[in-house]
């Protein structure tokens, strides 16, 4: 356990950074599970909104600094290759 003011404000901040990294994060992963969802279920229209949402829920994550900038373009890039492979 620290004894240093700092050092347990430090641990304060870094918890609090952690729990909304984390739930930011969970949003980003059920929005492209609904995408999947909806890929699964041949349904292009749904696809195509869920995809948009998904969009835009890395994005924010990615101004946010959750994720890099290479890793949300990778996932997007990916989540777009899919819908589009819908017949």
């Amino acid at each position: 356990m620290a004894n240093i003011k700092s050092a347990k404000k430090r641990i304060k901040v870094i918890a609090t950074k952690t729990l909304r990294n984390k739930m930011i994060k969970s949003k980003v992963k059920s929005s492209i599970k609904k995408v999947v969802a909806a890929i699964e279920a041949n349904d292009k229209a749904l696809a195509k909104e869920q995809l948009q949402l998904a969009i835009k829920e890395i994005d924010k994550a990615t101004t946010k600094g959750i994720y890099h900038k290479n890793t949300a373009a990778r996932k997007v890039s990916r989540l777009t290759k899919n819908v589009n492979s819908i017949a």
